[in-house]
């Protein structure tokens, strides 16, 4: 080897070692958990959900000083895109954006996980290797620029969240929710890894940009090996996303999950995916006429079956997973105009859907703790009379999931019916058909919108309106006082649904010029009406 290839090679391993500082914290805070768990001895464990913490916090500070032009990153060539690990990963806007987003996430959840005490001392090492583990594959599956990549790092993010799904020792319901799971899973896995193989042997390639490439400038039509490869890919992508018909696993899981797990798996695996379908679909807008329509009708149909399945639920964390696939529905939507702003206004969606789920999913949590593991809509008749500012908090983020405005939901939702209409009308004359199908679906979200007012407000009714247990047999209705860190948990995530539902700006700046930035076919928009 030369002096000059050398020198060419330290440089971009460098500059790939730079990109992935965050995701070496975490890769490193795995093998300290590990070394710990292997060498503490078992009565001297402790918590180390605060070295999770720490570990998350530290990646989320790296991830945020990359937050600017990816050209600082390659000075040589002034790349505002970069290929890392000889074409494995991607760099770019997009990416930086997601990864704040996972981290953030994960650093919450970490919060909420120390808060409630799930998990106990004995198994906090295993619990938060599965969980930054899991974050980590997720992380990968937005950045992933190869065929290869995109099944390790979604395995890499299903094999820890199967675990976590069943970490609720001695408990049936968890252990069978796991076993759904990893079944279910393995089938998904199975198909996605059977259309990896159709595309690559079929283009002689994996590297995700020359595949879709070759798929947007071929006439499908003539190519069945190729459209079953790419059908069994985005059958893998839509099991993340627990999109109809691939959500069967969602609900069951979900109830018999921890709550802290439900919050993990409903926004964590939510973005991670869509990621992924957003740098599949929006690189393939001209290969098919039947794109944009496929995607509308999946959405359409995804939204409106989780909340008409929500109706008649009962367990808070089963009617929040059938509440997690309208809302998947409804940021498909969003990819579904094939645009850049319609990419954009899912980030923005992603953002603030962290918020308001995650504050659902932690009240639940904090009252499985004060009720003593009780999770039925029925225990909580008359709850504000036992623990007013935990009921508050949630009426906030249900009414904020449910779209009303001031708050941070309705600025969600707005900007996904917004990119429908402005990309309708554009194409009124270009492409009507497309256009018809684009003002559907607008009706179909804001027709979706209003269903599901009927099972938020009615946890809210419950809990506010009806008379406690108690009162009805003539006893004494005990308070249940919130602990103080827990308030302040809540009050902090149902303050920023205010505060984002009045000052949106800039966050949807952020999400909307700066996330998807040299996002689209690599810096040029074409095929579908652009915005």
């Amino acid at each position: 080897m030369t002096s000059a290839n050398l020198s060419d090679l330290q440089f971009s391993l460098g500059k790939d070692f730079r990109a992935f500082t965050p995701e070496l914290v975490i890769c490193a805070a795995i093998v300290g958990l590990l070394l710990f768990r292997l060498f503490a001895a078992k009565g001297n464990r402790f918590n180390l959900g605060w070295f999770a913490l720490i570990a998350a916090g530290t990646a989320l500070g790296f991830t945020l000083a990359q937050w600017t032009d990816c050209k600082t990153f390659d000075p040589r060539h002034g790349a505002s895109s970069l290929d890392l690990f000889g074409g494995m990963l991607v760099f770019d806007n997009f990416t930086v954006y997601l990864k704040i987003f996972l981290f953030a996430f994960m650093f919450l959840v970490i919060v909420l996980c120390l808060l409630t005490g799930i998990p106990d001392a004995e198994d906090s090492a295993d619990f938060y290797v599965l969980l930054l583990g899991a974050t980590l594959g997720m992380v990968l599956m937005a950045s992933s620029n190869h065929l290869l990549m995109v099944f390790l790092s979604i395995e890499m993010a299903s094999l820890p969240s199967y675990a976590l799904a069943g970490f609720m020792k001695g408990k049936r319901q968890s252990s069978e929710a796991a076993l759904k799971y990893v079944v279910y899973g393995g089938g998904a896995a199975g198909i996605m890894l059977y259309g990896i193989s159709l595309l690559t042997g079929k283009l002689g390639t994996g590297y995700l940009p020359d595949v879709l490439r070759f798929l947007a400038e071929t006439n499908l039509a003539q190519e069945p090996v190729l459209i079953m490869g790419l059908l069994f890919v985005l059958v893998g992508i839509a099991f993340k996303l627990a999109a109809v018909p691939f959500h069967f696993w969602c609900p069951d899981v979900f109830e018999g999950a921890s709550a802290e797990v439900g919050a993990f798996l409903s926004v964590a695996s939510k973005g991670a995916a869509l990621a992924l379908l957003a740098r599949i679909v929006l690189e393939l807008q001209s290969a098919s006429p039947y794109l944009l329509p496929a995607l509308a009708f999946f959405a359409a149909v995804t939204t409106t079956f989780g909340n008409l399945a929500a109706y008649s639920q009962t367990n808070l964390k089963r009617l929040l997973a059938y509440s997690t696939i309208a809302h998947a529905g409804f940021m498909m939507m969003g990819l579904a105009t094939l645009t850049s702003a319609g990419a954009g206004a899912v980030l923005f969606y992603l953002a603030i859907y962290l918020f308001m789920n995650l504050g659902a999913f932690a009240a639940v949590a904090f009252l499985r703790n004060l009720t003593h593991g009780h999770e039925d809509l029925s225990r909580f008749r008359g709850l504000i009379q036992r623990s007013p500012l935990l009921v508050i908090c949630l009426g906030v983020f249900l009414l904020s999931l449910l779209g009303l405005p001031p708050l941070a939901g309705f600025a969600a939702k707005f900007q996904i019916l917004q990119v429908l209409f402005d990309t309708a009308k554009q194409g009124m004359e270009t492409k009507p058909a497309e256009s018809r199908i684009l003002l559907g679906l607008l009706v179909i979200g804001g027709l979706n919108t209003v269903l599901s007012l009927i099972y938020y407000v009615r946890v809210l009714k419950v809990m506010v309106l009806e008379k406690p247990i108690e009162e009805i047999e003539g006893l004494p209705v005990k308070e249940m006082p919130t602990p103080p860190m827990q308030s302040a948990y809540l009050v902090f995530l149902a303050s920023l649904m205010i505060i984002l539902g009045v000052f949106w700006n800039s966050l949807y700046e952020a999400s909307s010029n700066q996330g998807v930035r040299n996002f689209v076919n690599r810096g040029a928009e074409n095929g579908a009406v652009q915005q």
